[in-house]
């Protein structure tokens, strides 16, 4: 890929006022002019084929007309108004309807936020404090969420690891961890500190570790025997895996969910969704002082962000679309696996049709984070770095599959595989 004056002044520029030369998401200098559908281009007028999409917002592709079509309509109206709108009101409504746990919505304006909130919300409803998370689960930014997010190493027991510096040492005793799809520690675990747990937070689908089966179930029933609030965070899962998220498509059901990336449209917007009773500490005329939990957020439930939202849901409520969604990923998953197959190269594909990627490691199985820590990242990091110089762009831990993706990128994509993969191979002893 070749890069132009202009986009090379601008990663001067980059590197000159960013800490880093990045926003801190995608760790490549490339810089992204315009998308449409499942296709992006750079300032220099490379092409690409969109696996990133925006990290997950973009499922219906970028500058869907009918999404651009609603948008526009409401900025001719306002952008903003901290008071209820009709577009946020009909939102959570949809919400509602479609996810199993939904019965109240609060809106919030990223993942981060509605994670955190989420975790203070069942802090207040148990009256706890303890929040037991799976290692290597990602819920956002908040000190809390950064406990063994991605430890350097295996931990022995149920003490987490910051991931940051600048962490109070005494958020550690706070959280409480456990490794993901092990259900027998897990009870354990919550039995253990079943008087001090507030609540548990898991992604369904850990990153790309799908639950192997009986996971969620067992704890779903090990939180229901004790009355903890089980907490799904479908940020990422959500309307993606299913219309009804993640909930719906493994088929247990949570307490409470936090939602955002689909139901925004490409606009930051999030949401807490759950059981009434729960989310009535949203309430002070409902739990009082002592019971209530604040929460303000200047652009929660922004108009805009909500047009787009309801836009998108319209779109992906349409028949046949998570069929066409799944099979496209599901070719995209097999032309990865056949290439670095073909090539002799020790990987293994996780995920769903949707959200998968190769882990380049020699283990047939990995179910939780302590599986994925002997991958080969070197190898990862040539591998992809050459299907981006191919035209794919995609990160270096996912590829995600939207509804704008056609024939055409398909087989783009594994074209680039098979090249990369053979590249990969050829230079192994190397790496």
């Amino acid at each position: 890929m070749s890069i132009n004056a202009e986009e090379q002044r601008l990663v001067e520029t980059a590197r000159r006022v960013l800490p880093g030369g990045l926003f801190g998401n995608l760790l490549t200098e490339i810089i992204i002019r315009e998308g449409r559908a499942g296709r992006v281009w750079d300032v220099s007028g490379n092409e690409y084929v969109d696996f990133l999409i925006g990290s997950g917002p973009m499922l219906v592709g970028h500058a869907h007309p009918e999404v651009n079509a609603v948008v526009a309509e409401q900025l001719a109206r306002g952008s903003t108004f901290f008071t209820n709108n009709e577009h946020g009101i009909l939102l959570a409504a949809e919400i509602v309807d479609a996810l199993p746990c939904a019965e109240q919505v609060r809106f919030a304006s990223s993942g981060t936020e509605a994670d955190a909130v989420a975790m203070r919300l069942v802090r207040a409803y148990r009256k706890r404090s303890k929040i037991l998370k799976f290692e290597g689960g990602y819920h956002g930014m908040s000190d809390y969420a950064l406990m063994s997010l991605a430890p350097p190493y295996a931990g022995n027991s149920e003490q987490p690891i910051p991931d940051s510096a600048g962490i109070p040492d005494s958020i550690r005793n706070e959280m409480v961890v456990a490794p993901y799809n092990d259900i027998e520690t897990a009870r354990q675990v919550i039995h253990k500190y079943k008087d001090e747990l507030a609540g548990v937070i898991v992604e369904p689908m850990q990153r790309l570790l799908p639950p192997i089966p009986g996971f969620l179930q067992g704890l779903r029933d090990i939180t229901a025997e004790f009355g903890i609030p089980l907490i799904f965070d479908e940020i990422v899962t959500g309307f993606r895996l299913a219309y009804g998220g993640g909930q719906e498509y493994y088929g247990v059901t949570p307490d409470i969910c936090t939602l955002g990336k689909v139901i925004g449209g490409g606009f930051p917007l999030s949401a807490i969704a759950g059981r009434e009773d729960i989310m009535a500490h949203f309430d002070r005329s409902k739990v009082g002082a002592e019971g209530f939990l604040p929460h303000i957020g200047t652009l929660s439930g922004n108009p805009v962000a909500a047009a787009a939202g309801l836009a998108t849901l319209k779109i992906l409520k349409r028949p046949g679309t998570y069929q066409k969604l799944h099979a496209t990923g599901n070719a995209v998953r097999a032309g990865l696996e056949k290439s670095l197959g073909d090539a002799g190269i020790p990987a293994v594909a996780k995920g769903e049709a949707v959200m998968f990627d190769a882990f380049f490691s020699n283990r047939t199985t990995i179910n939780n984070y302590r599986d994925t820590l002997d991958q080969n990242q070197a190898m990862a990091r040539r591998f992809n770095g050459l299907v981006r110089e191919r035209g794919i762009l995609k990160s270096d831990g996912k590829i995600y599959i939207s509804t704008a993706h056609d024939e055409r990128d398909v087989e783009q994509a594994v074209q680039a595989f098979q090249q990369a993969a053979a590249i990969v191979a050829d230079e192994r002893l190397t790496i």
